[in-house]
Formats: structure tokens, C-alpha cells, sequence
């Protein structure tokens, strides 16, 4: 089955500013499904971190509200909002950023405030970069953090500063791993260093990775690509419930040595984190070591395919809201690039969608968990995960064609979010934009005039 014809929806421009304005890949909506969160990145993907503002618009009026403003050098973005709440969630970079200490991956930190700017902004993550580390603390920096569906943890990846900078030679690698914020337990660090902070949350690396992977196994040189599996996770086997894991993507290396990105999910503890075979916090020459309890799983094996490893663009494997399938990537024989699923506890993937023209960006569920917001062919796409149809939902447009980084139902699933370049007098900037879905469409089609 192709992309099929839809009746012209036109997509509304909400944003008009002269700046860039830029999507999170997910949970950009406030619960209400009343506001916008985006922040205002200048370059087109938002490789470059100078926003210094986190914004808000009202998708019905078209108003705009700042929530956050940086100061002293900072900068921040990819902001996601709470499912229960008014809490949003986002990066910011160095404050006073020296020679020593310049934005990196292993230098930034999540903020948690109000959604409405209201209130003190909190950092999320405590930082300890001087052994003996705080458990509960981390040594270096997080990136895109997004909600727990009951908003009491929060998920990011993480990279290390005292690894990245260290320049021991018997000592592990940095690399990219997944870590958990849970909220409610706060932690307090030593002033030992200048950069040393406290945290609302006791955060903790979940993935497990290696430096070398032996090739053919299940091992790991980097986890990525965070998402959340269910609203209250999903049910094993056995018909009991898994209330939190994390599905994500990690490196793994095929017998003939080639690193290839795989499907991978890992079981988080119920309750607070306790150590396991190896402290939280790590060494000096030792990555923080996950939590008692963590079960890291491998779900897919795509090194016999024709096309192995998942798929361009970057995305994020996202699952359905009940937890029973997580969505991914991956080419096609005929190597175009589709939506496929699997459930959680493994198995056989199942290719959903069948369509000529491959998936071009990430992509969000919609809440009912039948459909997959994406896009397709210059054009803002739902894909019906049953019949494997891909359906426009606006004409394609070629001149200003969607980003890729963002296509994210509204909580009601009747509107979709994302971004376009449009032209201005001042130049060409991303804009938010809203279009209704089919479901949004053909509601607004049967209300009375």
C-alpha cells in the first residue's frame, strides 16, 4: 500500500517571530492540550545550543509566552512537558561557561519549573565531579528529558566528565548511556568543586555498555535514544506487570566487527535505586554502574538482513500507550525505510507500515495506539498500524517541507505539531505549526455550523 490521497487539510503557522523555533521529538504538548512548549534554537535541527529562551503558544490564539529566560552565559532547549501536570523539563548549558568547563555533552543538566514560568526554576540532576562521588548525584551531563506517564521519574542520556576529561588510561570510556531522574528524593552534594550542584531528584545510570563489544553478542558501546514504554509500562509473559521501562537504541557489533544500531529495552526496580554489583555513583575509573534489579534486553537482530542495523532519520523508538508495542525503523527489503513494531518481551518484528516512500522523520502514537504521526514525502502523514496505509493528512509541500525532528499528536490525538522553514522579511526561520489529524478533521467536519 502507498501514501494515500486525503482531503486538503491546511496546516495553521503558529509561531511568526523572526528566530528559530524548534520541537522536541515528543511530549511538546501541556496536558490540556491547550499550549506549545519549543525553545528557540537558531540553526534549522537545533545542533547549535544558543537558544536563550524557553517558549510557549497558545494553539487556538496564536499567543506566545516566554517561560524561561537563561542568564550568565547559559543556554538551554529541548523542553518537554509533564503528562499529569504543569512541570516542564529541559537542558540548560553551562552557566559562566569558562575554558574549563564549555558546553559539551558531559557539561549541561536538566531544569525542571512551571510550565507557565511561574515559580523558581529547579535543577534536576546533582553533580559531583570530585571522588568519593554522591550516590545519587551524577559526574557530567543530561540530555532530553522526558516524563514518566505518572511524572514521578524523569529519563535522559548522559555522558561523563570525569571519564571524558580524565586522560587515565586504565580508565573506561565516556560513552553516551540512559539514566533516571527519580523525583522526590533530593540530593546534596559537597562544594568540592566550582561546578558541583544539587539536584531534586536521586538520578542513576539504567544501561549497561562496554568499550569493546565482543563482536556477535549483546553487548553495547553506546545506548541512546530514550523513550519510555507505556504509560504504567506493560505485562510480561506471565501477565504481571512491568510499571517502568525504557526502550532504547544501542550499538551493538556484528560478528564481522561492524557496530550496528539495535532495539533494546531495559526492566527498571520498583522503588527507590539501590547499588548492584558496582556503585551508582562509579570511580574514578568506572562509568556509574545501574541499579540492583535492572534487566538490560536485547529485542531485535537485523545483522542477517539485507539492510541490518535501524534505519535513518534519527528517531526515537516510541510505544504505544499501552506498553503492548514499541514502534522503530528499520528499511525493508527493497531498502525503504518503514515503521515497524515489537512487543516489549521480544519476539518477531512486524513491519506496519507498507509504503513506497520511506518514513523521513520521528514520529509520535497516537493516544489511542493506532496510529503513528510521521512524515512522508514533504507531507505530514498518519500511518494506520493495522492496515499498514499511510494516509496524507496535509498536501505536500515542497518549497517548505516539514522538519524531520518532531510530528507529535496533541494529547487528544485530534491535532499534530511540527515544524516548517517558512520565509519571512527578516529571513527564513523554523515555525510551529498545527494541523488536524484525520480524527480532528472529520470532528470539525460534523460539528454544526
Amino acid at each position: 500500500m502507498g501514501v494515500a490521497a486525503a482531503a486538503p487539510v491546511e496546516p495553521r503557522q503558529l509561531t511568526h517571530a523572526p528566530h528559530g523555533h524548534l520541537l522536541t521529538n515528543v511530549a511538546v504538548w501541556s496536558p490540556d492540550g491547550a499550549w506549545i512548549y519549543y525553545d528557540v534554537r537558531s540553526d534549522p535541527a537545533g545542533t547549535v545550543f544558543d537558544g536563550l529562551t524557553i517558549e510557549r503558544v497558545h494553539a487556538a490564539s496564536g499567543r506566545v509566552e516566554t517561560v524561561y529566560r537563561s542568564e550568565r552565559g547559559a543556554c538551554c532547549g529541548a523542553v518537554t512537558a509533564s503528562p499529569c501536570d504543569d512541570r516542564v523539563a529541559f537542558i540548560l548549558g553551562p552557566v559562566d561557561p569558562a575554558p574549563d568547563w564549555q558546553y559539551a555533552p558531559w557539561h549541561r543538566q536538566g531544569i525542571v519549573i512551571d510550565g507557565a514560568g511561574r515559580g523558581t526554576a529547579q535543577t534536576l540532576d546533582a553533580r559531583d565531579v570530585v571522588s568519593p562521588f554522591t550516590p545519587g548525584a551524577l559526574r557530567g551531563g543530561t540530555h532530553v528529558h522526558v516524563f514518566s506517564g505518572d511524572a514521578r521519574c524523569i529519563s535522559f542520556t548522559y555522558e561523563d566528565h570525569v571519564l571524558a576529561v580524565g586522560g587515565d588510561s586504565a580508565a573506561q570510556a565516556n560513552q553516551r548511556n540512559v539514566g533516571v531522574a527519580w523525583l522526590g528524593r533530593p540530593v546534596l552534594t559537597p562544594r568540592t568543586h566550582p561546578r558541583n550542584h544539587d539536584g531534586i531528584a536521586f538520578c542513576a545510570v539504567v544501561t549497561r555498555t562496554v568499550d569493546r563489544p565482543t563482536p556477535g553478542s549483546d553487548e553495547i558501546s553506546r545506548a541512546y535514544e530514550d523513550a519510555w514504554v507505556g504509560a504504567d509500562g506493560y505485562l510480561r509473559a506471565d501477565g504481571s506487570r512491568q510499571h517502568r521501562a525504557l526502550a532504547f537504541i544501542g550499538d551493538a557489533t556484528t560478528e564481522q566487527g561492524r557496530a550496528i544500531p539495535e532495539l533494546y529495552v531495559v526492566d527498571l526496580p520498583d522503588g527507590w535505586p539501590e547499588p548492584g554489583s558496582a556503585p551508582l555513583e562509579g570511580t574514578p575509573t568506572t562509568r556509574p554502574a545501574p541499579p540492583a534489579g535492572t534487566m538490560q534486553r536485547r529485542l531485535t537482530r537485523t545483522a542477517g538482513r539485507r539492510y541490518p542495523g535501524l534505519a535513518a532519520p534519527r528517531h526515537w523508538p516510541r510505544s504505544s500507550p499501552d506498553g503492548s508495542r514499541i514502534a522503530f525503523l528499520m528499511r525493508d527489503d527493497d531498502g525503504v525505510t518503514q515503521l515497524w513494531t515489537i512487543a516489549p518481551t521480544g519476539g518477531t518484528p512486524r513491519q506496519a507500515t507498507r509504503s513506497p516512500l520511506p518514513i523521513a522523520s520521528a514520529f509520535s502514537w497516537s493516544p489511542d495506539g493506532s496510529h503513528v504521526a510521521c512524515v512522508v514525502d514533504d507531507s505530514v502523514c498518519e500511518a494506520d498500524l493495522e492496515t499498514g496505509t499511510v494516509h496524507r493528512v496535509a498536501a505536500a509541500d515542497r518549497d517548505c517541507p516539514p522538519r524531520p525532528e518532531a510530528c507529535v499528536y496533541s494529547p487528544d490525538g485530534s491535532r499534530i505539531a511540527f515544524v516548517r522553514r517558512l520565509p519571512a522579511p527578516q529571513g527564513t526561520f523554523n515555525q510551529v505549526c498545527v494541523v488536524a489529524s484525520q480524527r480532528g478533521a472529520a470532528k470539525s467536519a460534523a460539528a454544526p455550523p
